[in-house]
């Protein structure tokens, strides 16, 4: 268990941007930041970030919070989890009782791989620096690559011993599940034939140099390894198989190390292998990542997307890779992304490049030769169609199918007109051929999506009007009231029933000065008015403790000692108004009203109307009632006319017109 001063000192020192800022790329808008979803495929902000709230709320999606929540929705931390990395981010000594082997063993398998998988990291950078073959090979093996030691304890580097079950052994005698070490592929179990019911276990990683994987986070996720024998059975690389903590489609090599820098360069450098990352990394060029020897995903491009809009993929000189690559660059575009191309001499790759020159050098050759991706085909594919029109005509198509991948329409107008003077042909040509193209995809977008529909539908059903619950949201408005002025002393109204000289009822108003919740309460007590919906009911309570007891209230404290399930929902509560400055209203001269302006006659009229409700809803009960009786209703008649008397002079406060 973590002690609790730590979990404070952590809330307390955390900042909301600060943290969501190292996985998204957040732009300011007013006093709050916004930025793209992190959790949806988007190209509009809709994820905004409050320092003032300390909380943040990702509209497309629907999920918010604190800065736990988004550890714990973004990173599928637990909460201790969420606190330890927050802990370590801004150098917070963690206070926490040891745990016991047996809860060790009911932590979640989720956080059981990841515990070893990071055992197992440090127990392969321990082999690398402590034994002898771990330096005569391992080490000795990264120098030679250029590295040096600061570069490969910062990377996590490592080595497998040449032996079948070293590491498996090790671990199972520390007491890590067999079960484990298999499902993250760090051990392979297998049938020992000559032993029937038995099994044999082997290191997955054997006499191979490490290089660990991390999570945007910095958690490890998987490895890869390189074989150093000349063995030519064995594959030269052994990636860790797929697991619940490792999907190699949607991880990027380097990320943890880079994601801060590709935010500040605005720029990410996209290379095949761990090498080119830790050489350029090392020579100073940080905004670094690899598809680590896997063809490009559009998960693993969205990712890079949530940082910059901007992509420089780098290859070496390999003409037939090049070829090969252009798919990559494809999916890059139809993420809406500007992609540059840059390419090494004859022989050369990021790696050598970065370890043979210096950084200015580096920077000077990434600056000039990078190539826009329309001149970068051109170049590439016009040496295969030199004098030959009909490979000329294709080439022309194929850039133009690039094109036609590109969402924004502006960008496209630019790289035909680009495309035309390139290859000497003209504008309209290339528009007719997007058009054609175009309208293809489209085409065929529209079929596969009818069989889609056809495959899973039985009965269209007609769309239901949703029916507003008023109840849900005039508690939800108290909440809100509760919130963000609970601890203001404000001027009420208060309306007293009494009788005037002719004997009618009439509301007179009273005035008085409050703090906001304890009217509210005192309101709410008098008309013995609960909450209706649970989380509200569990907020309120909660709420109104706070606020009674803290001279010092503030949203921030209040929400981190909330159980995480109502965080979103305060989130959401909280950053509704933060919503509609997406839309930039004031471009358009509409100017919403700022909250607060009369927060006592909001308190009131929010009262009264939630009061209005619960009396029609309660006129409807008694004349249900009256309507299955057969007896005399003389009584319950006689209450639905008070009622309905009340209901009219609340209303004519709130100046409503009853039908």
């Amino acid at each position: 268990m973590i002690a609790k001063n730590t979990i404070d000192q952590v809330y307390e020192t955390a900042r909301v941007e600060e943290v969501i800022g190292d996985f998204v790329n957040l732009k300011k808008s007013g006093s709050n930041y916004k930025g793209l979803s992190p959790f949806t495929d988007e190209r509009s902000p809709s994820f905004m970030v409050s320092p003032v709230k300390q909380i943040w709320k990702d509209f497309s999606s629907g999920k918010g919070g604190n800065v736990v929540a988004f550890l714990m929705e973004h990173e599928h931390f637990t909460y201790p989890e969420a606190i330890k990395y927050l802990a370590k981010k801004y150098q917070i000594e963690v206070e926490e009782t040891e745990q016991s082997n047996e809860q060790k063993e009911q932590a979640n398998e989720r956080e059981s791989l990841y515990l070893v998988s990071e055992f197992a990291q440090g127990y392969f950078a321990d082999i690398l620096w402590n034994t002898q073959p771990g330096k005569a090979i391992g080490l000795s093996y990264f120098k030679e690559r250029g590295f040096t030691e600061d570069t490969i304890r910062k990377f996590g580097l490592g080595y497998g011993l040449d032996e079948w079950d070293s590491f498996t052994t090790h671990a199972l005698e520390k007491g890590y599940q067999l079960n484990f070490l298999e499902k993250t592929g760090l051990s392979i179990v297998k049938e020992d034939t000559s032993r029937p019911g038995q099994t044999r276990k082997f290191d997955r990683f054997k006499g191979r140099v490490l290089f660990p994987i991390h999570s945007l986070s910095g958690r490890i996720l998987g490895f890869g390894g390189r074989i150093l024998s000349s063995d030519k059975k064995a594959a030269k690389y052994v990636n860790s198989p797929e697991s619940d903590i490792y999907h190699k489609s949607k991880v990027l090599y380097g990320i943890y190390f880079a994601k801060q820098a590709i935010a500040k360069e605005d720029n990410c450098f996209l290379v095949e292998g761990y090498t080119d990352v830790i050489q350029l990394h090392q020579r100073g060029i940080h905004n670094v990542v690899a598809s680590s020897g896997t063809a490009l995903t559009p998960e693993q491009i969205r990712m890079i997307n949530r940082l910059t809009r901007n992509i420089t993929v780098l290859f070496d000189g390999d003409a037939a890779g090049l070829r090969a690559s252009l798919r990559g660059i494809d999916l890059i575009l139809e993420q809406g992304m500007n992609v540059r191309i840059c390419t090494f001499p004859e022989g050369e790759d990021p790696d050598s490049f970065a370890k043979n020159n210096s950084f200015e050098e580096v920077v000077l050759y990434l600056e000039e030769q990078a190539k826009d991706f329309i001149q970068f085909k051109t170049s590439l594919l016009a040496e295969d169609a030199a004098n030959d029109p009909i490979k000329k005509a294709d080439t022309i198509r194929d850039i133009v199918g690039s094109i036609a991948k590109i969402p924004d329409r502006i960008k496209r107008e630019l790289y035909i007109q680009q495309c035309a003077a390139t290859m000497n042909i003209s504008e309209a040509v290339l528009f007719n051929t997007l058009a054609q193209i175009s309208k293809k995809a489209y085409t065929e977008a529209s079929k596969q999506n009818k069989n889609e529909q056809k495959a899973f539908e039985v009965i269209r059903e007609v769309p239901r009007e949703t029916k507003v619950d008023v109840q849900y949201e005039l508690e939800r408005k108290i909440i809100e009231i509760l919130l963000l002025y609970g601890r203001e002393e404000q001027q009420f109204e208060d309306l007293v029933l009494k009788e005037n000289e002719s004997g009618d009822l009439v509301l007179e108003p009273e005035r008085i000065e409050a703090k906001v919740y304890e009217k509210i309460y005192l309101d709410l007590q008098e008309d013995e008015i609960e909450m209706t919906h649970e989380h509200f009911r569990k907020i309120y309570y909660s709420l109104m403790e706070s606020l009674n007891e803290k001279e010092d209230f503030t949203i921030a404290s209040f929400l981190n000692e909330l159980d995480q399930e109502l965080v979103n929902n305060i989130s959401s509560i909280l950053m509704e108004e933060e919503k509609y400055t997406l839309h930039n209203w004031e471009s358009k001269e509409i100017y919403p009203k700022e909250k607060g302006t009369s927060v006592g006659q909001l308190v009131s009229e929010t009262i009264l109307t939630l009061r209005c409700f619960l009396i029609k809803k309660r006129i409807d009960t008694l004349q249900q009632g009256t309507e299955d009786q057969t007896d005399d209703n003389r009584e319950v008649l006689e209450e639905i006319v008070n009622y309905l008397q009340l209901n009219k002079l609340l209303s004519s406060k709130l100046n409503r017109v009853l039908s």
